[in-house]
């Protein structure tokens, strides 16, 4: 049995041998991981600082300064939200090369720790041919057969924790290959993010550059602008309230959803929703809405239709570039673009989706739409950015909810008596009855 010392002696070895080359590298790739996180902090601690500068700038009198100010400070976020993601990622991919080190170390172990107990198996099977009950047996005193039959028993002990030990190995292994996929998909979703943000930057600095070149940078030209909208809008609000007295559609309210059933989700991720309950004391709501739907308190609390002359939907309001989302799964009823109608200062960019429900979702005054008519869109799925064009003296986000049986894609031309800028402009319309309240849904 003199075999079986040695192969306890040889899985010693194997199983004690120290890794430096790994320790160093793992130990490399934790210290430059490290760093990133402190990076991180600092980066945070920036973007906080620059939402206290928005949100004092959102208090004060809206002048060209004030909205260029805003702007600036938008892009000087977004640029260092960039720098927090391209941040992220390089962490992601310094977790995965300090999985894939870990990996490879654990195969080696696999590998040597198999071929030990094979070399050891095969030399005992070559080299000890007699039985242990024969050694037993011809053992000149009983202490030397305790020896033998003591070998033996560690023999198996180690053998049985050599195999429970590359059960082991294998487990983590498997656990490590796990994080590393989890790794990659994070990496897959940090990366469109940064496309997300390159492209809110993109639009912030188109919005501003086309607001300079409106008011040539100048303050009277920038307030005779908004007041030139105040007009053109007060118009098409009476031209559209003609309209919708001649629409011959009927809504039947038992097929709308139960008031208060949740059936929206807020067309904004968690992370703005969440930042704006922290803004309470600038908008006096959790949700940073800028005006309510109706024009009353009781328009705001309670699920009533539109009443003419009020405000058809709620004006959330969100920088240039806000990522916008489907509230829920449906159809793309139709896009539009008010703004190529020239005089018309409506709903800008604006996308509808028609839902299974009964009801239909509009999104306005967007800078940028990533959807097209006719297509099918699952809740939560990004439709476009917000903006301010069309009727829009500040960045938001204008969400109306329609019932969608009283609801039609049309100009204002189609009937008689349009005349204002906005007659050839393609928008949605609805009855009176067909406006509903957001808060009654969301």
């Amino acid at each position: 049995m003199k075999h079986i010392g040695l192969f306890i002696f040889f899985v010693c070895i194997v199983l004690g041998v120290p890794r430096f080359a790994y320790a160093d590298a793992a130990s490399d790739i934790q210290s430059k991981i490290e760093a990133n996180n402190r990076q991180l902090d600092s980066l945070k601690a920036d973007i906080a600082a620059f939402q206290d500068q928005l949100n004092a700038l959102g208090t004060k009198k809206n002048t060209l300064q004030s909205t260029i100010s805003s702007l600036t400070l938008s892009q000087k976020q977004l640029a260092t939200q960039i720098q927090v993601t391209q941040n992220k990622i390089a962490s992601a991919n310094l977790q995965i090369q300090q999985l894939t080190l870990s990996i490879g170390n654990k195969e080696t172990s696999i590998i040597e720790n198999q071929d030990a107990i094979s070399k050891a198996l095969r030399s005992i099977a070559e080299n000890e041919q007699t039985p242990l009950i024969t050694e037993l047996i011809s053992s000149d005193s009983l202490g030397e057969a305790w020896q033998e039959t003591d070998k033996a028993i560690q023999f198996n002990r180690a053998l049985s924790n050599n195999i429970d030990n590359l059960r082991t190995v294998r487990t983590v292994l498997t656990i490590d290959r796990d994080a590393v996929t989890a790794a990659k998909t994070q990496l897959i979703s940090l990366k469109n993010d940064l496309t997300l943000q390159k492209r809110s930057v993109d639009a912030s600095k188109t919005a501003q550059q086309k607001l300079l070149s409106d008011t040539k940078n100048q303050e009277s030209s920038y307030q005779k602008l908004i007041a030139q909208k105040k007009a053109a809008e007060k118009s098409f609000e009476q031209e559209l309230s003609d309209l919708q007295g001649q629409l011959n559609l009927i809504v039947h309210p038992g097929l709308l959803p139960k008031v208060g059933s949740g059936v929206l989700t807020w067309p904004f991720s968690a992370a703005f929703m969440f930042n704006c309950s922290q803004r309470k004391s600038t908008f006096g709501n959790l949700f940073c809405i800028s005006q309510y739907f109706g024009t009353t308190p009781f328009a705001t609390a309670n699920p009533q239709v539109y009443n003419s002359g009020g405000h058809p939907g709620i004006d959330v309001a969100a920088p240039i570039g806000t990522p916008i989302y489907a509230s829920r799964g449906g159809t793309i009823l139709a896009t539009g673009n008010t703004d190529l109608v020239k005089g018309c200062y409506s709903y800008g960019k604006w996308v509808m989706i028609k839902h299974n429900n009964g009801i239909s979702t509009l999104y306005a005054h967007l800078s940028n739409i990533d959807v097209g008519k006719g297509q099918q869109v699952s809740v939560g799925q990004i439709i476009g950015l917000s903006g301010m064009t069309g009727y829009a003296t500040g960045p938001h986000l204008h969400y109306g909810v329609y019932a969608s049986e009283g609801t039609e894609i049309m100009t204002l031309k189609q009937f008689r008596g349009a005349s204002t800028g906005c007659a050839n402009a393609t928008m949605p319309v609805a009855t009176l009855t067909a406006y509903l309240n957001p808060l009654s849904y969301l």
